[in-house]
């Protein structure tokens, strides 16, 4: 075996410019399918951890309550008791944080528009601090009583800025309208379509806005160490919360406010808790990066193709003008396995190197991009929900591109391997080419 190898290493050698053109392809292709695949990894990161830091945790205990059997409220009561069970049966939490949830109409001195309203404390969560990008004013103002956070794409609409006073108004729980006078203490980079329509004020603002009580709130989020555990969290939880005493909603995978119409139509009233993931709340994430996996996967399956008919082709070629070379080697006694053995090894060293290269320089590019922090192109930025590029280049890709690229490469030249290893001796050494 170290013999084919000396043999074969000393072929790539003595063929220089042909190792060097194909093995530039493979490098380039495997680079290409990393880069690739860094900037869909990273687009799937930046998506989830905005998304769910500004929307919806991992698992969401929600609910609605209800005065009457066709009057229905998104909220839950007693969320400090709540939480104290979460965490509790619990252990792949990472932190739990609790938020108010309403839709109302934001009004300044010039115009006015209609946006989801969250209720926050900052202080307990601190995924929203590595989100959000503050441009004007401070976060930490956020905690004082009657204050409000937007985005750019709100303060250029509603032309206002710090230290402006806006009302917010609403419809109650009891059905009347009420109104909150607040004032901007933080304007926030624009976190592509989410800017559109979520503002922030303190969780005490919106309950005095809603007239609800100290111990009410929209929903109560869970942060998992890993997303893993989601699915097992969410089965345990209907279980330990029926146990524990709390009414649940039957499994509807749809964002709460899709859920209004059945829950009025319903004839209970009180308390319901309701269980959701980040899927169910914001599913336009979950299509964009379904979208994202198909497309990485069909360039990748292109790429393939591309390279396995450009080493096809270069094997075809370097055994028509190796022909009286492996006539040789046959006729002084080297059998036909180990002719197959010596072109597969070189196959195989020539696309090993080739791809750690190409792998070695996509990680090193696609780190220097992050560093320049790139600014995306605003189309981008909309699906993306930050404003720069980040590729993320995952060990376990890294190993796919390599290991895929390379085992196509093997395959690929076993066809022409074979037949270089079927010629006859005298026939091979009386070739003419």
């Amino acid at each position: 075996m170290l013999q084919i190898l000396l043999i074969a290493f000393r072929n790539l050698l003595a063929h220089r410019r042909r190792t060097l053109l194909l093995g530039g392809a493979i490098a380039g292709v495997t680079a290409v399918l990393i880069v690739l695949m860094s900037v869909t990894n990273g687009m799937k990161a930046t998506m989830l951890e905005s998304a769910t830091t500004l929307m919806s945790g991992h698992v969401n205990v929600g609910g609605f309550y209800k005065v009457t059997a066709g009057q229905s409220a998104p909220v839950v009561t007693g969320y400090p008791k709540l939480i104290e069970t979460l965490k509790k049966e619990l252990p792949e939490l990472d932190y739990v944080s609790q938020r108010g949830r309403g839709w109302a109409k934001l009004i300044s001195d010039t115009s006015s528009v209609h946006v989801g309203i969250s209720g926050i404390d900052v202080e307990g969560e601190p995924g929203f601090r590595k989100i959000i990008q503050v441009r004007e004013g401070r976060l930490d103002d956020l905690n004082q009583p009657g204050t409000i956070l937007i985005f750019e794409e709100q303060a250029k609409k509603l032309e206002v800025r710090v230290g402006d006073t806006m009302t917010i108004s609403a419809p109650t729980i009891r059905g009347t309208n009420n109104t909150l006078d607040v004032r901007v203490v933080a304007i926030a980079a624009n976190v592509g379509m989410m800017s559109s329509w979520n503002t922030f004020v303190p969780s005490k603002s919106l309950r005095d806005l809603y007239q609800l009580k100290d111990d009410t709130t929209g929903a109560v989020y869970l942060y998992l160490k890993d997303m893993k555990d989601i699915p097992a969290v969410q089965q345990r939880l209907r279980e330990k919360l029926a146990e524990a005493g709390y009414t649940l909603m039957d499994n509807d995978p749809r964002a709460f406010w899709m859920k209004f119409e059945v829950v009025n139509r319903e004839s209970w009233t009180g308390q319901k808790l309701d269980i959701t993931n980040w899927e169910d709340e914001i599913s336009f994430v979950r299509w964009v990066v379904q979208a994202l996996s198909f497309l990485t996967g069909f360039l990748g399956f292109v790429l393939l193709v591309i390279i396995a008919v450009g080493i096809m082709n270069t094997l075809w070629i370097a055994i028509r003008e190796r022909t009286r070379e492996i006539g040789t080697l046959r006729a002084i006694g080297m059998q036909r396995r180990r002719v197959l053995v010596m072109f597969l090894t070189e196959a195989l060293m020539l696309s090993l190197t080739a791809t750690l290269t190409g792998a070695a320089f996509a990680s090193a590019l696609c780190l220097f991009i992050n560093a320049q922090e790139v600014r995306a192109p605003e189309v981008v930025q909309v699906m993306l929900l930050t404003e720069n590029w980040f590729l993320k280049v995952e060990p376990g890709s890294v190993t796919l591109a390599v290991t895929l690229i390379t085992l196509c490469a093997m395959v690929v030249s076993l066809i022409p391997s074979f037949l270089a290893a079927r010629m006859k001796p005298v026939t091979a050494m009386h070739h003419i080419g």
